[in-house]
């Protein structure tokens, strides 16, 4: 029976640590643009192995204007010598919709592993998964996300979308 139960609370713990993220307020001193991220002073969310994220949203005052939602994917240890001067990195929906950013390589010829993706509708992001995304350079690195980390990423897109 205790095996059972430390077993019981390990699982628990292990579970937090892959937990949703608190969300950070931030406000420009002119007051007129307001900026709500996750929290990665300790660690970034994972997405995949060797794959890292964080989410942005940018709140404009005015009537006029609209938030703005960005996705920062980080790639651990990801330094690819391409052939091209550029990268496409795409996020591949379950309803087939692609999410893509072209990033310019460094004069050195090495991608440094992050690119940002804008997200033009983050409730539609919320309907449908991230199944998976593709590096496309001089071969193509495939990252697929765990049903977990899907509903983890979901969580914090919510929280971001929601946050005042």
């Amino acid at each position: 029976m205790k095996k059972k139960i430390i077993l019981f609370v390990l699982l628990l713990s292990g579970l937090q640590i892959n937990a949703q993220a608190k969300v950070l307020k931030s406000v420009n001193e002119a007051g007129d643009v307001a900026t709500f991220e996750l929290d990665c002073t300790v660690k970034f969310q994972t997405l995949a192995k060797g794959l890292r994220y964080n989410i942005t949203r940018h709140e404009f005052k005015g009537p006029e204007m609209k938030n703005s939602y960005r996705l920062l994917l980080v790639m651990d240890g990801f330094y690819s010598k391409t052939l091209n001067k550029e990268m496409t990195i795409s996020a591949v929906l379950s309803d087939g919709t692609v999410i893509e950013a072209r990033k310019i390589i460094e004069d050195d010829g090495f991608f440094d592993g992050a690119c940002t993706l804008k997200i033009k509708d983050p409730k539609a992001l919320l309907e449908a998964n991230i199944d998976k995304v593709i590096v496309h350079a001089d071969k193509e690195v495939v990252y697929t996300l765990s049903e977990q980390n899907k509903a983890i990423f979901k969580k914090n897109l919510n929280n971001i979308i929601i946050a005042k």
